[in-house]
């Protein structure tokens, strides 16, 4: 890994971490092109997504802040007795909007319990399915683009359809989180995007999923990368300090440059630009597999 590599890499994760167009799949295209792949590449990728984590404490770190003020008050009053189980089941609408989120975000990340299950050979699921963040091979980055540019698309239609918007409830935060194990498991699936998409389906509002998604993230990302660093260590890598600090730092200055470019983008409603986008990679991806197994 050389540092030109770790700049440009860190380039791509950080700006598509945020973008609808799935910085997993991004990174395999571009390590594809590259002639990277392998054990390097699984610890390259955990470090970068540590670079976009502290882009996004520090872009909505008020809003993260007093949600663990919540969270802190909320477990206090529970165990003070103020209340339980039946109570907050029964008058759940009387909760504030910070503790209900709270809770939906617990909904949402139960579907990600899927990617532990034992799957074999003393792996689980999301070990098996990581083979397809380190093959030599962009043919899945290109269905899971296509999949990722027909949520967005649908998900933009559906927000342009509804004359009202929906809040969120178990059902909605329930899907959100069904969407959030398929971009976890698939490189190619951009979990801002599917997770988004996921919620202007339901009939949640764009600015509400926007902050909701970012939100949900930081659990996400934090055990998919942590996983993955065990399992990176335990292989042994060769990458060297120097290339990583500068991947990192990179991917942590265009993640907050994406983010300002996301919140501009809100307001002008592009959303479905990018499912076209995304189609038209996923297009191109299959092609070059096509052609260089015609060709080989």
């Amino acid at each position: 890994m050389t540092y030109w590599k770790a700049i440009l890499l860190g380039l791509v994760q950080g700006l598509t971490e945020f973008l609808p167009i799935s910085s997993s799949g991004h990174l395999s295209v571009f390590q594809y092109f590259m002639g990277n792949s392998g054990d390097d590449v699984l610890l390259f990728n955990v470090l970068l997504h540590i670079g976009t984590l502290a882009a996004v404490f520090l872009c909505f770190r008020q809003t993260i802040w007093h949600l663990i003020l919540e969270a802190i008050a909320f477990l206090k009053d529970i165990f003070t007795g103020k209340y339980h189980i039946k109570t907050i089941r029964e008058d759940f609408r009387s909760l504030n909007d910070k503790r209900k989120m709270l809770i939906y975000f617990v909904v949402s990340c139960v579907p990600l319990l899927f990617m532990l299950l034992p799957a074999g050979g003393g792996e689980n699921v999301m070990d098996k399915l990581s083979v397809f963040s380190t093959d030599t091979s962009i043919l899945a980055e290109g269905f899971c683009f296509l999949f990722t540019g027909a949520l967005l698309i649908l998900g933009a239609m559906r927000a342009q359809a509804l004359r009202r918007y929906r809040k969120m409830d178990f059902f909605s935060a329930l899907m959100v989180g069904v969407a959030q194990l398929f971009a976890a498991a698939l490189p190619g699936v951009s979990r801002s995007g599917s997770t988004i998409s996921a919620g202007l389906l339901c009939g949640v509002s764009k600015n509400y999923m926007v902050q909701y998604s970012f939100i949900l993230g930081i659990p996400a990302i934090l055990a998919a990368n942590l996983s993955e660093l065990k399992d990176a260590v335990e292989l042994g890598s060769n990458l060297t300090a120097g290339p990583a600090i500068v991947g990192i730092l990179t991917a942590a200055v265009s993640g907050v440059a994406a983010i300002v470019f996301l919140r501009w983008i809100l307001k002008k409603d592009l959303f479905r630009y990018f499912g076209y986008y995304c189609v038209a990679l996923g297009v191109f991806c299959i092609g070059v597999t096509v052609f260089s197994k015609i060709i080989a």
